[in-house]
């Protein structure tokens, strides 16, 4: 489809706001990203053109354009999913799932989901407790065959809870161990030796594969520290806790029940001719990566489509109901969307963001050759999960992923505020630790003006 001056005018001023940001902007603190204080052009076309964005969908815009911003940012395939109240409003899927074979992204291509996996793991210790089998202020050494104890606070229980809310006092996994955080093994490849021994060898003192950077110093419960394996403890101790594997507790306690027939921890459990390969874009080439699980599969480990998820997303939307079956009572299911210590922004294996009317509950996710969130506002009860098969590699990556979520709340409300400046700077900085192993370094300059140019003067056409 082509377009004419006005169109253009318009598809501008959803992408203008990539030029807001200063050219030469110097990189300083990672926890402040590194724009400005935006710059006016968004604001005037979105007042300019009031019927502009409404027509965004209705002349086929909206999807040519979550389209070029995919090219922008080198991602191969997207599937989206809106849910409003107890319904999927909306599902569509973008771009190639497998470029080699020309396999088109659907509703139902199957994605490695990374940090989103945590959400289903926390769901399965709280279904737990609620059976009365285990309460989440237990030390947690009483369903492990090991003691799990921070060697700096040695007296110090740690528990489920704050396992569940990242305040256990282990760290945020050393890349001086990983090189990610996140150990990677081949989708086909069957380990043994996981979750034991390798979890005591790992954690403990003593164990062959300790190191003291697992720990931090800050007692359990005082800081929050983002711990990965903290969740593979927790899938350990649902294993000896039902007296079934994490994997098959999962499928008969949660994906049966939702009707989530493509959703496994492991490759060999999804259809694999149906599963977003991973891509990494570089040299200009998207080349493939290898099908890889998780170690600690249970911190990241899910392969799901978006309409799998959409039904876990309905019951937690929903105080733990998905068409008739109840997963989680609603006393549960509110605790896990609520802060669980101060400052912290994490309920209970659920990521916080915002508060009162602009509250958004959810996760994201994060690995090679994946980006991923599933997110709702309870304030007006919609609710959107996305998949990409390309990784937080760069910012302006994570710009283009942010603005492609603003977006599908647009799509999701008609409300052209969620496409202000201001809506896509907070949706970015709340998507900011994606770039934890992307290439923003302190020191780095980035020109963001040069996106808007290649956007316009490329890929949006002649007038």
């Amino acid at each position: 489809m082509s377009m004419n001056n006005k169109q253009l005018a318009m598809v501008m001023a959803v992408v203008v706001l990539l030029s807001g940001w200063a050219a030469g902007v110097t990189v300083q603190v990672v926890q402040h990203p590194p724009w400005g204080n935006p710059s006016t052009p968004w604001e005037e076309a979105t007042a300019d053109e009031p019927g502009a964005l409404a027509r965004l969908a209705s002349e086929g815009l909206f999807d040519e354009t979550i389209a070029r911003l995919m090219d922008r940012a080198h991602i191969s395939a997207l599937s989206a999913v809106i849910v409003q109240g107890d319904q999927v409003k909306w599902q569509r899927g973008y771009g190639l799932y497998d470029r080699a074979n020309e396999k088109e992204a659907a509703p139902d291509t199957i994605f490695l989901v990374a940090s989103i996996s945590k959400t289903v793991t926390a769901t399965a210790v709280m279904q737990l407790q609620e059976q009365g089998l285990l309460s989440l202020d237990d030390d947690v050494n009483l369903y492990l065959p090991f003691s799990l104890r921070n060697p700096h606070h040695p007296q110090e229980p740690i528990t489920l809870r704050m396992l569940l809310a990242h305040q256990s006092g282990l760290a945020t996994d050393p890349s001086s161990l990983w090189g990610t955080g996140m150990p990677c093994i081949p989708g086909t490849l069957e380990v043994r030796g996981y979750p034991l021994p390798f979890l005591g060898d790992y954690l403990v003192p003593g164990g062959v594969q300790y190191r003291p950077e697992v720990w931090t110093t800050d007692a359990p419960g005082e800081q929050g520290h983002y711990a990965n394996f903290g969740f593979g403890v927790l899938g350990l101790v649902v294993e000896r806790v039902s007296g079934l594997s994490f994997e098959q507790y999962c499928r008969e306690h949660i994906f049966a029940p939702l009707d989530m027939p493509d959703s496994s921890f492991f490759l060999q459990g999804v259809e694999i001719n149906r599963t977003a390969i991973p891509y990494q874009y570089a040299g200009g080439v998207y080349a493939p990566l290898l099908h890889y699980d998780m170690l600690h599969y249970p911190a990241g480990g899910l392969r799901t489509t978006v309409v799998d998820l959409s039904h876990f997303l309905v019951a937690h939307m929903n105080g733990g109901m998905y068409a008739g079956e109840r997963l989680l009572g609603p006393g549960s299911v509110e605790a896990m969307h609520t802060e669980q210590y101060p400052g912290g922004d994490y309920g209970l294996g659920f990521q916080l963001w915002g508060s009162g009317e602009g509250a958004e509950v959810g996760h994201t996710g994060g690995l090679f050759g994946v980006t991923t969130k599933m997110v709702f506002r309870p304030a007006d009860g919609l609710g959107l999960i996305l998949f990409t098969n390309a990784g937080p590699y760069d910012l302006q990556g994570l710009i283009v992923f942010s603005l492609i979520e603003q977006l599908m709340w647009w799509k999701a409300t008609g409300n052209p505020g969620e496409l202000q400046m201001s809506s896509v700077e907070n949706a970015a900085l709340k998507n900011w630790h994606l770039m934890e192993n992307g290439k923003v370094q302190e020191g780095d300059r980035l020109s963001l003006p040069e996106v808007l140019r290649e956007v316009m003067d490329t890929r949006f056409g002649q007038p």
